[in-house]
């Protein structure tokens, strides 16, 4: 049995990474910002994108939303320890809109793409203060067509 670790004016660390969670569901830029620190770190190790700061993070994020508007992520397992949280998950987009890949752009396919991923997430005063994201980078280009299976 876990208990919970790291709080934010009381509440576990769990139950702030569920509202984060909640937040990306609902493609709430504005609350998913707020949960950062205003010097956090957001870096796609898949994507190669990187933002620094909120504002940055919310220019990243509009982008994210704008490319896969019904974006969903569900969480397959969560992992918490003091101030950190490790989150794997499964997400699902509608090709609908042109992906780019370093030189590369995919028109929209209007397939129903899926991959997993993980997501470290250090905490600082009850806040994301970094996400390092980690997706199976394979399987979403092979979905996009750029990598032939």
């Amino acid at each position: 049995m876990s208990r919970p670790l790291g709080t934010r004016a009381g509440q576990p660390l769990e139950a702030t990474l569920e509202r984060y969670s909640d937040a990306w569901s609902r493609h709430d830029v504005d609350a998913i910002v707020a949960m950062h620190t205003e010097d956090s770190v957001f870096e796609n190790h898949t994507s190669g994108g990187v933002a620094v700061g909120r504002a940055g993070i919310r220019r990243l994020l509009e982008g994210v939303f704008a490319t896969f508007p019904d974006l969903q992520f569900a969480t397959r397992r969560a992992y918490f320890r003091e101030d950190l949280a490790v989150l794997e998950w499964t997400a699902t987009a509608t090709h609908a809109n042109p992906v780019t890949r370093g030189t590369r752009t995919f028109p929209p396919s209007g397939r129903k793409l899926s991959w997993d991923g993980m997501d470290v997430i250090p905490m600082r005063g009850g806040l994301v203060a970094r996400k390092d994201v980690y997706a199976d980078s394979i399987s979403f280009l092979r979905q996009l067509g750029a990598i032939v299976p």
